[in-house]
């Protein structure tokens, strides 16, 4: 698997292409769900962790909107929608300074957690495709 981090620059906003609903199918719901809680598991270690909730309730309703996020995209029901309405993510992303560095930890991160998944390689490097440029829409701030 290739799990290169493109380069960004500031600005940047590439068309994004959703992964498979093969992904979801594989992993299911629950699987979708496991790996987003691990991802954030690692996040709260990171050097990026004042960027997320430090109370364990808070941080379980964040793992909770991004696994329904994820689920809706690769297919699956609008979770996201029904519980927070469209996405909006840059914009719901705002009150946070996310630089370059930020979305560097953040994807290594979840190399660590795809690396993990009994998928196979093509749906992991889709997924992982989606995320390396999704990723890039939520920079919102060039300082370092």
């Amino acid at each position: 698997m290739n799990f290169t981090i493109n380069q960004y620059e500031f600005g940047q906003r590439p068309p994004v292409t959703l992964p498979s609903p093969q992904f979801l199918e594989l992993l299911s719901e629950t699987g979708i769900r496991k790996m987003v809680s691990d991802h954030y598991d690692l996040l709260s270690q990171s050097e990026i962790k004042h960027l997320f909730p430090l109370i364990e309730e808070a941080l379980d309703k964040a793992k909770q909107r991004s696994s329904d996020f994820f689920i809706q995209i690769c297919g699956g029901r609008p979770y996201f929608n029904e519980n927070r309405g469209k996405p909006l993510l840059a914009k719901r992303h705002a009150p946070f300074a996310i630089n370059q560095q930020a979305r560097v930890i953040w994807l290594q991160c979840y190399q660590q957690v795809l690396f993990k998944l009994d998928v196979p390689e093509d749906e992991i490097q889709a997924f992982w495709d989606y995320l390396n440029v999704f990723s890039m829409w939520m920079v919102n701030t060039s300082e370092e």
